[in-house]
């Protein structure tokens, strides 16, 4: 018992010294509703805005897939597409989970 409170007091002064809190990152993990609607849509913005950048700057070359040509460029934006909707549904998830009206349907 006498160690843990040690070694407690060692990360706690440790962590002080570095200027941060030992439970700021616990307070971290819960954010408001309100919160996670801005950085939702934050997230969203910032992967149409990289989307544009790859799209505008990426050249239009080609390679085979399948022996049909592809281009170059949808690979990144498949890639991006794909965060996205994980962005997306991680949303309805907890929304889901926190018992938010997530456009699930009506419950009998």
């Amino acid at each position: 018992m006498f160690l843990r409170g040690r070694i407690a007091r060692r990360v706690a002064a440790a962590m002080s010294l570095y200027g941060r809190e030992p439970d700021r990152k616990a307070k971290g993990l819960h954010s408001t509703g309100q919160d996670l609607d801005r950085k939702y849509w934050a997230a969203l913005g910032l992967y149409a805005v990289l989307a544009a950048l790859v799209w505008f700057t990426m050249s239009g070359g080609k390679f085979l897939v399948m022996g049909r040509p592809v281009e170059l460029r949808l690979l990144p934006l498949i890639i991006i597409g794909g965060m996205a909707l994980r962005t997306v549904l991680a949303r309805q998830a907890d929304k889901i989970r926190r018992g938010g009206s997530g456009g699930g349907g009506s419950t009998p």
